[in-house]
């Protein structure tokens, strides 16, 4: 049985707990808890967990028993000596109601083939179920989720490698470092690295921040199975005081969350130049200022960040005095599950001085008459192709009003007040202006309709007999 295999097995396992008022997200989470039971035996690590509180133990009891053992295994699992078995379970409890319905839940789970399965597969396998949980857009997980295959292009045009700290200050469940490190490590295979290399990249080489505990959780759990340190991602507020002691990074991925600050008020970080209540220009204020001279990031970030004034003009301004923002990708409609966002990746270098870095942006559009994407038109990496050549080419080239890659100079950003929402292409799915119905005929056409409608229904009235 492959990990395809699996995670379809278990995705439908979700449909036993639907009759008890379980969502699609508590699933995962009520999953998550009794995989890394399962995946601790299957990967021989079980002496991680309190003796007597294991798989085995849990599978030997049914009904009522095994429900009250279960409530009382994530107790004792909380209070864990292990640090990432603790953390994994911190909080944790039980939705199910039913004794029954965790009954089936656990021999499932028991009876599907793991033998064989590599840690690896295990790793792809519940980011497999990480991906599902998000493309469910009743479970809302889906307006977080960067698609795999973004996640992976922005990796790929950062070009990390070992020995570099990669940060991811809104981390959700693990996506862009666990990425990287599969970049990095995939691209040394054929070297050997030292011990001290190999324990810099378990321990040191990632490092996030969480801010919702379930989300943490998962991300824990996502990270645990690729074989890195518990201590990669940090439940905390990047926002907050916690995200001020985040280590300067050479590379930031990110996808910070949309929104302002709930209950309105400004982050609590006292180290901002300019105070906001947007997330994003704020997330966006503690990247730039968060990479190492020569740093590097790549940034998923909604229309507004590049056309906001006020202290929207003042943080783009800065960006650009102190890091050379190169490139800007608009991305296409559809990738993310909040309808109506349109998102762009903003790609960017810290100076080695506080001004005049930005000279001039170059901005591919990859959004005018692209398709909107979704779960019948899905976004694949062949999407994304012409957009790497085009960034990855030694010489770049202006393709002019007609292209889809053009350069600006910072005068002419300046002129339209730093905004950075720039667009050239014209709509081919838009009509000219031109060529639209006035409004009288719009209303001619309109009273026509309502006409004929009304005579329909008088008719269909004197049919069934029934008075006006």
């Amino acid at each position: 049985m492959n990990t395809n295999d699996i995670v379809s097995k278990l995705w439908n396992l979700c449909n036993i707990l639907k009759d008890d008022g379980i969502t699609y997200h508590q699933y995962v989470t009520e999953l998550t808890l009794l995989l890394f039971l399962k995946m601790a035996k299957e990967t021989e690590v079980e002496h991680r967990l309190p003796e007597d509180y294991r798989w085995d133990e849990l599978c030997a009891k049914s009904g009522l028993e095994q429900y009250h053992f279960y409530k009382e295994l994530l107790l004792k699992l909380e209070s864990a000596d292990d640090a990432l078995v603790a953390s994994i379970y911190n909080g944790a409890s039980t939705n199910i109601r039913e004794p029954k319905y965790l009954t089936q839940l656990i021999d499932n789970i028991n009876n599907l083939e793991w033998y064989g399965m590599e840690r690896e597969d295990l790793g792809d396998m519940y980011e497999g179920l990480l991906e599902k949980n998000a493309n469910e857009t009743k479970s809302g997980a889906g307006q977080y989720f960067t698609p795999r295959v973004l996640i992976d292009v922005m990796v790929r045009l950062m070009n990390p490698v070992q020995g570099e700290v990669i940060q991811d200050p809104a981390s959700g469940t693990g996506g862009f470092l666990l990425s990287a490190h599969k970049y990095i490590v995939h691209d040394d295979a054929d070297f050997d690295w030292t011990e001290e290399q190999i324990d810099f990249q378990k321990k040191d080489a990632y490092v996030g921040m969480e801010l919702v505990p379930d989300t943490h959780r998962l991300a824990l759990m996502n990270t645990m199975l690729h074989d890195l340190d518990g201590g990669v991602i940090r439940l905390g507020n990047s926002l907050a005081s916690e995200g001020q002691r985040l280590p300067k990074a050479d590379i930031i991925l990110s996808n910070p969350p949309f929104g302002t600050k709930k209950g309105g008020g400004l982050p609590t970080r006292d180290d901002f130049t300019y105070p906001t209540s947007n997330k994003q220009l704020a997330f966006l204020q503690h990247i730039y200022r968060g990479l190492k001279v020569g740093g590097r990031a790549a940034v998923v970030l909604p229309d507004n960040v590049l056309f906001e004034g006020n202290v929207g003009r003042d943080i783009r301004n800065d960006l650009m005095n102190k890091c050379n923002l190169h490139t800007i990708l608009r991305l296409p409609t559809g990738i993310f599950y909040a309808q109506g966002v349109k998102t762009n990746v903003l790609f960017f270098e810290r100076g080695k001085t506080d001004q005049n870095n930005t000279k001039k942006v170059w901005v591919y559009d990859l959004r005018t008459n692209m398709p909107t994407f979704g779960k019948r038109t899905p976004l694949t990496e062949k999407h994304f192709e012409e957009f790497e050549k085009a960034y990855s080419a030694k010489t770049r080239k202006d393709e002019g009003e007609k292209g889809r890659f053009r350069c600006f100079s910072r005068e002419e950003i300046a002129k339209k007040e730093d905004s950075l929402d720039i667009s050239w292409l014209k709509d081919d799915s838009i009509e000219d202006v031109a060529d639209l119905p006035t409004p009288d005929v719009l209303m001619g056409e309109a009273k026509v309709e309502l006409e004929g409608a009304l005579k329909e229904l008088e008719s269909l009235m004197l049919e069934l007999g029934v008075e006006k």
